[in-house]
């Protein structure tokens, strides 16, 4: 677990592929109970420690993820992720190039609970969603692409299921469309960066996630 940032009343991670924000079916130790015992190690908490989830991230995802220390900057944070005020940047490796260097998808995104998968479509479908991001183009290698995602809305695999609708499956995300699985089972798919107005000190913070220790990955740093 690498801790990026911490105050009194937030604390955020950069999460690996291998890890989980909340508990599932896995019966893995999920990064909320993680920080609940570092914190109470690091600050030799008597009781318990309170440590809230304000979003989530996939678990093949890796990235920035914000919890709260406090009820009532989880209850801000909430209310920010519900209504936008989080600007979330993406970083995403794709095996095609995208049609255009720079754009914006729109497409309306029903979800299939007993597959785990979101379907994309040109057209409003019944109990659809609509999806909005803008991608960009920032660097390539022989064989791969590095897409920049600004998410508009947060849905169900949204830049998973857009990006391989466009015909950019991300690297080795087989549930849509890449042909094989990573070494580390994650996908290349990295919560770049959040940035927000604090909610309790009304501060503007931008807190920036280091890339996954990979030779790819790298390679994309230092062509940048």
């Amino acid at each position: 677990m690498e801790v990026i940032y911490e105050d009194n009343h937030i604390i955020a991670v950069n999460k690996t592929c291998r890890e989980i924000v909340q508990g599932d079916k896995t019966g893995d130790t999920p990064l909320s109970d993680l920080l609940k015992a570092w914190l109470k190690e690091k600050y030799c908490k008597p009781g318990n420690v309170f440590v809230g989830v304000a979003h989530r991230l996939d678990r093949p995802v890796s990235g920035v993820v914000l919890f709260a220390k406090t009820s009532k900057a989880l209850a801000r944070l909430n209310e920010m992720f519900r209504t936008g005020q989080v600007k979330k940047i993406y970083w995403a490796i794709v095996k095609n190039c995208p049609p255009a260097e720079e754009g914006e998808l729109v497409n309306w995104l029903v979800r299939n609970e007993k597959q785990n998968k979101s379907f994309a479509y040109d057209v409003e479908r019944p109990d659809s969603k609509k999806a909005i991001l803008h991608y960009k183009l920032i660097a390539h290698s022989d064989n791969y692409y590095l897409l920049e995602i600004d998410l508009k809305t947060g849905r169900h695999h949204q830049i998973r299921c857009q990006l391989a609708k466009m015909g950019c499956p991300i690297k080795g995300d087989m549930k849509y469309g890449f042909d094989r699985s990573n070494k580390d089972g994650g996908i290349s798919l990295h919560a770049r960066s959040a940035e927000f107005i604090h909610p309790v000190s009304k501060e503007s913070i931008r807190i920036e996630a280091p890339v996954p220790d990979d030779n790819l990955w790298k390679a994309f740093i230092n062509a940048l």
